[in-house]
């Protein structure tokens, strides 16, 4: 692994390191806090993690953190679960986030995109008076520190106020977007009783509308806590009886009222795909978030105030967060809203074209399709003001290092990241000072204690072992909501190695420093003692033209076999004929494992998908073990059912 690219696919320039944020944080940070001056970021990584409790209080200081009442330590408790950060300090995320709006009141705080391409902004003293407003109202209605509120609204510069007006008020936040059925929904919100709910009447998608007032009725039907529902008119239609209207709420010019809360309140709910069961509702803390996404987006990613920030991402995935959070920085953030592919697979490099945007975010999966379409980004868009194209959802497989290098520029900052819903932020990653090889993230992340480890908890390098963090992470849950006794929160991450974070990924790290990600460790395959991560098998399948999508699965049967059928989902006009049969078997032979060649290869008409896009791999195992459906999935967490049930079909039909 560690030799496998010699040479770097982007270098950073002199001058590039010497203008980054962290290059000066780190001069900063050796003056007043004794960090090394010397050793680049690896050396500044390692004191970040031997001395956490300095690393986090020189954070808070380089981003000026307020906190009204301050803390008496960084760390009370390091214990995980349990670590304590900060106590005494009380603090407020929405005052850090439009802190903007005091020396840029007219700059773009937000650039609003939808499938018109057409971009209106919205001010940053726009921003904060409408929050100002929006606050106000929800104070008047009863909403206090710790009440839920929640909005089931697609990416549009209300979700962004709604967020930030319940967050001024110590609310806890939580989101779905519209394109979630009632069922999805509810499964989500009724575990933390919102008293209020933001919706709109419908959204548009791929050049359709799409009427959602049968689901916000149901959804009002169905959340006896609510005391307010507000209707986002994003269709044009009129509120429903007994709804309050949007814009009444935010006319007026009130200036927001930043409730004082502890470090420690929670700030939002975000949920895990709920595959095979009630997802987890897991709640971060405004001060955790506040300091994890400071240093994220202004040290890794390198956002400031000249920057604008485009992820395409909807309200129902944590990158939504991670976007708005953009606004910590004093960067614009771009919100889209729509079809990611309309009205060509070209459509959001033109929108980073319209937007001006520098740091340009999507997924692996979008990257694979427009190379597979020939898409040709430099082409067709003047894409000259983005200096870093960022991916994740899923590893990004070498090839699309090499097309992004090729087809968008030579000299761009290609920075694929792995994190998780779970910390709402990433483990390793973007970082604008450290060399770029093919299929590899750059570096574990500040304060991050990254490791991988065998089975008895030894540590790895150049081989591939669960990812593991062994030092608490500002922004990892506090608690699970409804999970009174932590034993469902203990249970998803410190099982394994007690004490240890296990997050449920293979990786490798390399002897150079850098991350790579194999897929899910609950999904390994291991045949012959030899594991390996499905994303392996799908980045070396899917660059066959003929292959649109597939699915890898490795079932343990009753007398002690292993089958391993790969399902393809063939791109129009292809057809699984012998020779397709042997070049597939020969491509995972020849560049994988000869060990990892399928049993079988069969077509299918598609492959199932979380709500946020992941591919659902443990569920189908299930289903070919021969679990029912209702018991082998929440059938409300995937984007087609039906595709489920050819699975389960096909189970049945092999007995």
């Amino acid at each position: 692994m560690s030799t496998a690219n010699p040479s770097p696919l982007w270098q950073p320039t002199a001058e590039v390191v010497a203008r980054a944020q962290v290059t000066k944080f780190q001069a900063w940070a050796a003056e007043e806090h004794g960090a090394p001056a010397a050793g680049g970021y690896p050396a500044l990584h390692r004191w970040s993690v031997d001395h956490l409790d300095t690393f986090w209080k020189a954070v808070t200081e380089w981003f000026d953190v307020r906190f009204p009442t301050p803390f008496t330590r960084v760390l009370g408790d390091r214990s995980m679960p349990g670590a304590q950060w900060f106590p005494g300090a009380t603090v407020n995320y929405a005052e850090h986030a439009l802190r903007a709006a005091g020396t840029r009141a007219g700059d773009p705080a937000l650039l609003h995109v939808d499938e018109t391409h057409e971009t209106v902004a919205v001010t940053w003293s726009e921003l904060r008076r409408q929050v100002g407003s929006l606050a106000a109202e929800l104070r008047s209605l009863g909403v206090r520190p710790g009440d839920r509120v929640s909005g089931y609204l697609p990416n549009i510069p209300q979700a962004v106020v709604a967020l930030l007006a319940t967050a001024a008020v110590g609310g806890v936040w939580t989101s779905c977007a519209p394109d979630f059925g009632a069922r999805s929904v509810l499964d989500r919100f009724q575990q933390v009783e919102p008293v209020v709910l933001f919706t709109v009447d419908g959204y548009r998608y791929g050049g359709r509308e799409h009427d959602r007032r049968d689901v916000v009725a149901e959804l009002r039907r169905e959340l006896p806590t609510l005391r307010a529902v507000v209707h986002v008119p994003l269709l044009g239609t009129e509120a429903p009886e007994g709804a309050l209207d949007w814009t009444e709420l935010t006319s007026a010019d009130v200036e927001p009222v930043f409730e004082e809360v502890p470090f420690d309140h929670p700030l939002w709910v975000l949920y895990s795909s709920g595959t095979t069961g009630l997802p987890k509702a897991i709640v971060q803390s405004q001060g955790g978030i506040l300091v994890e996404h400071l240093k994220q987006l202004g040290l890794h990613c390198d956002l400031g105030p000249g920057d604008r920030f485009f992820w395409y991402t909807s309200t129902g995935w944590m990158m939504w967060n991670f976007l708005v959070s953009g606004l910590l920085t004093g960067t614009t953030i771009v919100l889209y809203d729509g079809s990611p592919g309309y009205p060509d697979t070209g459509a959001q490099w033109r929108i980073a074209e319209r937007t001006g945007a520098t740091l340009f975010g999507t997924s692996a999966a979008y990257v694979m399709a427009c190379r597979k379409a020939g898409v040709h980004p430099a082409r067709d868009a003047d894409l000259s003001r983005v200096r870093c194209v960022a991916t994740t959802g899923s590893p990004l497989p070498p090839d699309g290092f090499r097309w992004l290098h090729d087809e968008v520029r030579d000299d761009l900052w290609i920075a694929s990241v792995s994190g998780g819903t779970d910390v709402c932020s990433c483990f390793a990653g973007a970082v604008p000072t450290l060399p770029v090889h093919i299929g590899e993230l750059q570096a574990p992340c500040l304060g991050t204690d990254l490791r991988s480890w065998d089975a008895d908890g030894k540590p790895l390098v150049d081989e591939v072992g669960e990812l593991v963090v062994t030092n608490p992470m500002p922004s990892m849950p506090i608690r699970f909501w409804n999970d009174p006794d932590g034993s469902r929160y203990h249970d998803s991450y410190f099982d394994t190695y007690p004490g240890v974070w296990r997050h449920g990924d293979w990786i490798t790290l390399t002897s150079r420093g850098s991350v790579v990600i194999h897929g899910r460790s609950d999904s390994t395959l291991n045949r012959q003692g030899v594991r390996m991560g499905s994303a392996d098998i799908y980045e070396a399948v899917e660059r066959l033209p003929e292959i649109k999508e597939s699915l890898v699965i490795g079932v343990e049967q009753p007398d002690g076999g292993y089958w391993m059928p790969l399902f393809v989902h063939l791109a129009p006009g292809a057809v699984l004929d012998q020779d397709l049969l042997d070049r597939i078997k020969r491509t995972i032979r020849e560049q994988l494992s000869p060990r990892h060649v399928p049993d079988e290869v069969i077509e299918v008409p598609g492959v199932p998908h979380t709500l946020t896009g992941k591919r659902i791999e443990v569920p189908v195992k299930r289903l070919l073990q021969g679990a029912a459906l209702e018991k082998a999935v929440n059938i409300g967490s995937v984007d087609d059912v039906e595709l489920l049930r050819f699975y389960e079909n096909l189970a049945r039909e092999r007995g």
